[in-house]
């Protein structure tokens, strides 16, 4: 069987796969988290990213390089790279929101990738002379697994503010501290204590929701950020032994600037306490968008040491 038909089938199936996941942890979630069915979600998840690994792998025999040379190889890695994100934080937190808002990103990442890109920048080509260095694994590497833990992270800081239902939450201290402490001061008396009581226990649960996903959202984009900067230090360096200049202000360097400004206010507000409750979050869900700004936006809109020459005229 040819090689590549191998890779387009092992892409279809994960693709199948990430639609049963999504359905089965949207189905979780509905069911207040069934212990039988967080197995099950975490097994597909391993599943869809051993699948989506093996296409890279099978993409690498035949090509006889690292498949990160184009578009479409940079969107199977960044699927690749959230999966196996979502598959450490699940093991890690027993919590399966991540999974609930990683999946269908995954999901259109595939999807986007093997039904709507042109052939031309599926097809693998030889790589050009700046290309054929060790730099392009170690850059390019480096870069899609920032961007992928920073989506995820920002992300989950979305998911907060829709959960705190536009409620201001004060959270007390950063989320560098393994508990946090939220104040609130509520009444019961005796003709409504039954249904003072519910409510009571419902904004807890909310409470203590947001507390898991705020902490969880800082310590991901904490570890993306330094992710962000090695990979952007790298670039320049192979940028200086490819071209002559470690910056050149392409444009994906200028929006790879302003995403790493974007964390790192983000990272100065929890770390100093500057800004409470929900609008740590704001800016790391502007950082979403810059990402993807960065990422795609760019390469397809502008013109530069970047563009994939798709869109740009």
């Amino acid at each position: 069987m040819d090689i590549s038909l191998i890779e387009s089938n092992l892409i279809n199936i994960s693709f199948i796969l990430l639609l049963v996941g999504l359905i089965i942890y949207w189905l979780n979630l509905a069911l207040n988290k069934s212990k039988y069915l967080n197995n099950l979600c975490l097994f597909l998840t391993i599943l869809i990213n051993t699948t989506i690994g093996l296409s890279l792998l099978t993409r690498w025999v035949e090509n006889k390089y690292f498949p990160l040379s184009n578009l479409y190889e940079s969107l199977i890695f960044l699927g690749w790279s959230i999966t196996f994100l979502q598959i450490i934080v699940e093991t890690k937190t027993k919590n399966i929101f991540i999974g609930s808002i990683t999946i269908p990103i995954t999901l259109l990442i595939i999807g986007f990738a093997s039904i709507y890109l042109p052939d031309n920048l599926k097809t693998a080509a030889p790589l050009v002379p700046a290309l054929k260095s060790n730099w392009l694994m170690m850059h390019v590497t480096v870069m899609i697994l920032s961007y992928g833990t920073l989506m995820t992270g920002s992300l989950l800081s979305f998911l907060l503010l829709i959960i705190s239902n536009q409620q201001d939450i004060k959270i007390e201290g950063n989320s560098t501290n393994n508990t946090k402490k939220v104040l609130f001061r509520y009444k019961l008396n005796n003709t409504d204590q039954i249904i003072k009581s519910d409510s009571t226990n419902n904004k807890i649960n909310r409470i203590k929701l947001t507390e898991v996903i705020d902490n969880v959202s800082y310590r991901i984009i904490g570890f993306g950020f330094p992710l962000l900067t090695i990979g952007i230090i790298s670039g320049a360096v192979w940028a200086n032994d490819a071209w002559g200049t470690y910056w050149s202000w392409d444009p994906k360097e200028t929006w790879a600037l302003i995403t790493w400004i974007i964390f790192a206010i983000y990272l100065h507000s929890r770390i100093n306490s500057k800004l409470e409750g929900r609008k740590p979050a704001m800016i790391a869900s502007v950082g979403f968008i810059v990402i993807w700004i960065c990422y795609l936006g760019v390469n397809f809109l502008g013109k530069g040491l970047h563009s994939y020459g798709w869109l740009v005229t």
